[in-house]
């Protein structure tokens, strides 16, 4: 019986290990994600997520799901666009977004950015189309969002000395340090009123300032320039202190001329563009 014994609980023991590593690893779609709302229409709920659970003015990296209201599963096939809209009292614009891509390693999730150039106010307001196909049925849905001002400057818009309207909108860091920063800037052209377009080869300068610390600055930053692989501006912000920041900033185009901004001097406190940071 003792030996009997012992083969058993080998047998069982081998079993739980083969069982283990057959396991299939769960897959957990939300991790690290907030529900912002939901937009539905008859057959479909699309949820909305973004890391805080809300927008705001400036960059905001959105992931949404599709659930079947029939049968409460989620859809893991489905092409989806996105069209965001401000309603102004006398007109209506877009603003710079990304198409939606499918969340890698996810089953159900999509992700994509979208950069709201303003906030909303108590007559003016943004809504969001979605316009999606699943197994080649076309489906959408809209409604109103809320987009409330950004407690600090994370977009900047205007017109250039070449004529053209442009916007830079903050990315990252989202959570600044004390420290040699990666940031990143989103540079884009407005063509018409429903139309941006990704600006290439340009450059962006950078000169953060403390304004209430005798408007020091920093040293070790480096200039933003535009990546292959995400279209996006990067570059090195150091930040030497906690605090209010003022990152003054300067646009140059492919032949390295200043589109907008101004270089800091004891006559010129700040640039006409800029960001800020406080942590």
């Amino acid at each position: 019986m003792k030996y009997l014994r012992i083969i058993t609980l080998v047998f069982l023991s081998v079993f739980a290990s083969c069982s283990s590593d057959n396991e299939v690893p769960t897959v957990h779609e939300l991790d690290g994600l907030t529900k912002i709302q939901e937009i539905t229409n008859d057959t479909h709920t699309i949820e909305l997520y973004s890391a805080t659970g809300v927008l705001q003015q400036g960059h905001n990296a959105i992931s949404l799901r599709i659930k079947n209201k029939s049968t409460n599963e989620y859809i893991k096939n489905a092409a989806i666009t996105w069209a965001p809209m401000m309603h102004m009292t006398s007109m209506q614009h877009a603003c710079p977004n990304s198409s939606i891509e499918k969340t890698t390693g996810k089953e159900s999730l999509y992700n994509g950015y979208i950069i709201f150039q303003m906030a909303e106010n108590a007559t003016e307001y943004w809504t969001l189309s979605l316009n999606y196909t699943i197994d080649g049925v076309d489906y959408s849905a809209s409604n109103r969002i809320s987009v409330p001002a950004s407690a600090k400057n994370r977009v900047t818009s205007f017109t250039g000395t070449d004529g053209k309207k442009y916007l830079l909108a903050l990315i990252d860091p989202i959570s600044p340090k004390v420290a040699q920063n990666d940031i990143t800037v989103g540079v884009f052209r407005m063509e018409s009123m429903m139309l941006f377009s990704v600006v290439d080869n340009f450059k962006v300068k950078i000169d953060p300032r403390m304004p209430s610390m005798g408007n020091h600055g920093s040293p070790n930053n480096t200039d933003l320039v535009q990546s292959v692989s995400d279209k996006f501006y990067h570059g090195k912000l150091s930040l030497t202190m906690t605090g209010y920041w003022k990152i003054n900033l300067q646009l140059l185009n492919d032949s390295n001329e200043v589109l907008k901004g101004e270089t800091i001097t004891d006559v010129v406190p700040a640039s006409s563009i800029y960001f800020e940071i406080e942590f």
